[in-house]
Order: C-alpha cells, then structure tokens, then sequence
C-alpha cells in the first residue's frame, strides 16, 4: 500500500507541475506597409579563378572515390572552395575590386563537358560596393559560349537582390583548368 500511495504522490506532483500556469511574452514589431522603389544595377568585372601555380584562388577540398582516378582538372563530384578575385579587367594586372568565396562542384558526367553547381558570394572591396555582396546559387555549364547563373540575394547596398549574371569565358586553360570569365550582372534590389 505504501508504495501505491508514493507512486500516486509522485503522479499527482508531476501533474500538478506540468498544469502550473507559466508567464511568458510573446512581442513582434510590425512596419508599416511602405513601398520601397526597386533599384537596378549593372556590374561588369572578371573572375580569375586560378588552380595551378603556389597560390592556387581555387583548391580541391573533397573528391569521389568512384573518379579518383579521372585525370581532367575537375572531375565529377569533385568540390571546389574558392577565393577569386575580382578584377576590372581581363588583365592580371587591373585593379582588383573584390572576391568570390564560396564553393562549386563538379556536376556533370560527360567527360567532354563542363558543368559545376555554384555556391558563391561575391563580395567587394572597393569603389562605391564597398562591403556589399551579391550571392549565386546556380547551375553553371562551362563548355557553353554564353551562360547565365542565379542571383538569389545579397548584403550591404545589394540587400534583398535578386538577378542574373550573364558569363563568358575569356580564357580557359583546359591542361590546368586555370580560367578567367567575364560577368556582366544585373542586380535588382532595394
């Protein structure tokens, strides 16, 4: 009996804690509804995305067992963490004016093609973008003459952006995978 009527206690206090009314506070902030104009802005600069040399801009961080042996600069499956810099011009030597972080994977089969998913943040470090950044999240078909990736958002001056970036290759090293490519990008934001 003494051990029913400890388990009936025990209940009893269990229920009585979970029923104990508790005090808490829910607060939200809600703006007014105020029509913000969209703004539109056009970029153009280069990516150097270097693979080969002592200070590669792009290293290889993972690869698939199944093309350890694939011989091409980026194998399928393979992924790529990136720092590239951002130039004025297609020249080594023109001004640098920001960098792409971020990472890209190999994801096309036919070894005759080129394709990479893209997961980068472009980011400027001079002129009046200083500090903002613009993000891609897209497929890229590199053996295409003209293509076009994603803009799904942005921070700084570009906050909320959305977009297009048109690409073309103004240089390839197919031995090395050694690239330089031209982006025209068109940003609508607040």
């Amino acid at each position: 009996m003494e051990r029913g009527s400890l388990v009936l206690r025990v209940a009893l206090t269990l229920l009585t804690v979970a029923a104990t009314p508790t005090h808490c506070s829910y607060h939200s902030h809600t703006l007014p509804n105020v029509h913000h104009e969209e703004k539109v802005t056009h970029l153009h600069f280069y990516l150097f995305d270097i693979i080969s040399g002592d200070k590669p801009s792009a290293v290889e961080v993972a690869r698939s067992n199944s093309t350890k042996n694939d011989s091409s600069p980026t194998p399928f499956g393979s992924v790529w963490a990136i720092d590239d810099p951002l130039r004025e011009g297609p020249e080594a030597t023109s001004k640098v004016i920001g960098n792409a972080q971020g990472l890209y994977v190999s994801s096309v089969q036919d070894e005759t093609k080129l394709g990479l998913v893209m997961y980068v943040d472009f980011g400027f470090t001079e002129g009046k973008f200083k500090g903002s950044s613009f993000s891609v999240f897209s497929r890229n078909p590199v053996t295409e003459t003209n293509r076009e990736l994603a803009v799904v958002g942005g921070r700084g001056r570009f906050r909320m952006a959305k977009g297009f970036a048109k690409l073309k290759t103004s240089y390839l090293n197919v031995t090395n995978g050694d690239a330089i490519i031209e982006y025209k990008v068109t940003l609508i934001h607040y």
